[in-house]
């Protein structure tokens, strides 16, 4: 597997973050959908990743600089057809080193509350993130789940 910082130019790319905004939009209300399309993850706030296995797109997030101590994790997502190779938690691996190479004390996400991202949450609570409330912009929501992590 190779991480490499990803300019969102390729159409792999495209169709993940495509099925990402899908999914999040069919699970939950238009108020609690907070993925980000591409031009939004295109702000200079905002460092993107994908994960290859040769030619073969297994996944990519992105790590948002909300201060200088504090970064937030967004757009974590392997194909569906992708999943359970280690990927997700090479990426989480990945971005937490980041976080802490860039000298942030803290590393927060908002993620689903519904039963369809219970995976996810335990994968962040395997490395590490702990329950929280909201941070940065977000306002308490039923749908949504925070999670952060001190560095």
């Amino acid at each position: 597997m190779k991480i490499e910082i990803d300019d969102l130019s390729r159409a792999a790319i495209h169709a993940l973050l495509d099925e990402h905004l899908q999914n999040m939009r069919a699970l939950s209300p238009p108020e609690s959908v907070h993925a980000l399309d591409l031009d939004k993850l295109r702000q200079p706030d905002i460092t993107f990743w994908s994960i290859w296995d040769g030619s073969l797109l297994l996944g990519c997030g992105a790590l948002k600089e909300l201060d200088r101590t504090h970064g937030e994790i967004k757009s974590m997502r392997t194909p569906s057809a992708q999943r359970r190779r280690g990927a997700a938690r090479a990426m989480l691996a990945h971005l937490i080193a980041v976080a802490r190479a860039r000298g942030y004390r803290r590393l927060s996400l908002e993620t689903g509350a519904m039963d369809a991202f219970k995976p996810a949450r335990q994968l962040y609570a395997s490395a590490g993130f702990t329950y929280c409330g909201p941070f940065g912009e977000y306002v308490d929501d039923p749908n949504s789940v925070f999670m952060s992590m001190l560095l």
